[in-house]
């Protein structure tokens, strides 16, 4: 009886601790899924099963496989009035209700900022440097404060995405380091103003390629930019071989000194089309060894996580698909100003075609 009551009462202290703290050993701190779409896809009719073809609430089936850290991003003023602080209110409660972590990802556009793409909000087009540098502020700062004011305070925050060229062009392109250093600082110390204890991560696309770590890297540290985490980007059939990844990923933990996470990553899990919008990838074996299969695709995320688990001295945090359930929706596309769009994504979420919950989610709730 003494034992049966002992095991019940660990089970409980178990269940009271939030889901980001669950990471045992050997296990990954982060196991993570960036949801933006899922509040325009559910608005739409979109439906998500678990793998025994239940239908439920998305985000629980993803926290019941084992996920246990949500991505979500913001955008200013969108066409079509998602990814803004309105949207993102509900989804961060329900996140937060099932124990799971928050990383905010502050596009400072209105519509996808990355590397070819750093386009102001229309609103702040004429603004000033100066002006500028407050709306960063003023904009981090308002979204985080809500969150925080509702009970739901961000984890870590992403000040820009995929900001290998800066932000805010042409003011904060890093032609000029001083300009992205000061947009950079200001969103930072919004953070901070809202909670001391948020992570605030800067993020770069590219994840194989170290000249451009270093370059960047070496140049916010120069010019003063302040951070707590570096974020990559790592899709393999864009961003180099697995093993220029790993290299580059544990040098730039060891010769920063700060902890890495992949905040964005992917595979398909088919070559097949779900919404009449062609298929970014299309490739029966879009990487070598690696098919478009439901195996390749647990593959592929499996030994990506393998190798942000070796970073040196624990440095490696977790990593995030990219749109886990961004399935295809009829309305649900890529352009905000069009609906009529698909989203050429549906072949690498981690719900197939029948809306079921594939097995690379509970391969990564293992990891």
């Amino acid at each position: 009886m003494k034992r049966i009551l002992i095991t019940a009462l660990l089970l409980l202290t178990a269940l009271a601790v939030p889901a980001q703290a669950h990471a045992g050993p050997g296990r990954l701190q982060i196991r993570g899924a960036d949801v933006s779409s899922l509040a325009k896809s559910e608005a739409l009719g979109g439906v998500y099963r678990d793998s025994a073809g239940r239908a439920g609430d998305a985000l629980s089936i993803l926290s019941q496989a084992g996920l246990n850290y949500i991505r979500l991003k913001v955008w200013v003023n969108p066409a079509d009035g998602y990814n803004t602080k309105a949207r993102l209110l509900p989804v961060a409660r329900r996140v937060k209700a099932l124990g799971m972590g928050l990383l905010i990802d502050f596009h400072y556009s209105d519509t996808w900022a990355d590397p070819g793409k750093q386009t102001k909000p229309a609103a702040w087009s004429g603004l000033s440097s100066a002006q500028l540098r407050q709306a960063v502020y003023n904009h981090t700062y308002d979204v985080l404060a809500v969150l925080r004011d509702q009970g739901t305070t961000a984890d870590m925050v992403q000040v820009g995405n995929e900001i290998n060229g800066g932000l805010l062009w042409p003011d904060g392109s890093n032609t000029n380091w001083a300009g992205t250093a000061a947009l950079l600082n200001a969103g930072y110390d919004a953070v901070k103003a809202v909670s001391g204890s948020t992570r605030v991560v800067l993020h770069l696309a590219n994840g194989g390629d170290n000249g451009l770590y270093r370059w960047w890297f070496d140049n916010a540290r120069t010019n003063g930019i302040r951070h707590d985490v570096i974020g990559l980007s790592y899709y393999a059939y864009w961003h180099g071989t697995l093993e220029s990844f790993q290299a580059n990923i544990n040098d730039v933990a060891t010769r920063y000194g700060k902890p890495v996470v992949v905040v964005e990553t992917a595979y398909p899990f088919t070559t097949a089309d779900d919404d009449g919008w062609a298929n970014i990838i299309s490739a029966a074996e879009p990487y070598p060894g690696y098919r478009a299969t439901t195996q390749g695709q647990s593959a592929m995320l499996t030994r990506v996580a393998d190798i942000v688990r070796a970073v040196p001295n624990g440095l490696g945090l977790g990593l995030f698909t990219w749109e886990a359930t961004w399935t295809g929706v009829r309305g649900n596309g890529w352009d905000p100003a069009d609906p009529s769009s698909g989203n050429g994504w549906e072949n690498q979420a981690l719900f197939d075609y029948a809306d079921r919950a594939l097995p690379a989610m509970a391969a990564l709730g293992r990891l």
